[in-house]
């Protein structure tokens, strides 16, 4: 018996005429906004969230994301930082970045509500995959950084603990670029590897990936 295809779907650009592979997936996880609907198909079974700072407040704060199609489709809301953890950054954060003081601000109170009221699963990705995923990108030299995106949080955790023997898990949208306090380059050689050692791939390529391990 065949496994299940999961597919996550970044927010970055994805390849044209995809959309109906996206919406044929078991799983389709997509980000915040879900930018990706549309020439990313519509099919969304888990939004992932951000639920610190500023991306957190704008989702809960207006009507807009709450009643998008996306989200009123997904069954499932995924908090990708642990309150926790960013607690526990917070000191830091103030002393080298003081121009990120609301980052550590958490609202995944904000976020269970919401999905209790609407009747779905909240789930906060475990502090152990965000310190797993830090340990892991160390073996590709990222340049400093804050955290990891919210995207490879969710490839870490998907990999951990939501796979299942004979899964098939696919990306698409990964662009590796963007916030400036993401390490991009190190996160590309990171999902370059897993594709490699065919645990992903990307939506339109073999199991083995076109991209150096050094890129």
């Amino acid at each position: 018996m065949s496994g299940r295809t999961i597919t996550i779907v970044g927010n970055g650009d994805v390849p044209e005429g995809v959309a109906p592979v996206i919406d044929a997936a078991d799983l389709v996880i997509r980000f915040n906004d879900c930018r990706s609907v549309g020439k990313g198909g519509s099919r969304t079974d888990i939004v992932a969230v951000c639920n610190t700072g500023r991306p957190a407040l704008s989702m809960l704060g207006g009507g807009r994301w709450k009643t998008s199609e996306a989200v009123r489709q997904a069954s499932e809301i995924w908090s990708v930082r642990s309150g926790a953890k960013f607690a526990a950054m917070r000191a830091d954060l103030a002393r080298t970045h003081p121009d990120l003081d609301d980052l550590c601000d958490d609202y995944t109170t904000g976020f269970e509500a919401f999905a209790r009221a609407t009747g779905r699963r909240h789930r906060v990705i475990p502090m152990e995959t965000h310190e797993r995923l830090d340990r892991d990108l160390a073996l590709f030299e990222p340049a400093p950084y804050v955290v990891p995106s919210s995207g490879l949080v969710v490839i870490a955790d998907i990999l951990s603990d939501v796979v299942h023997p004979g899964d098939d898990v696919v990306l698409a949208g990964f662009g590796h670029s963007g916030w400036e306090w993401h390490p991009f380059a190190a996160e590309r050689r990171y999902v370059d590897a897993l594709v490699a050692e065919g645990r992903l791939r990307r939506l339109g390529q073999s199991q083995s990936s076109d991209f150096s391990l050094g890129a």
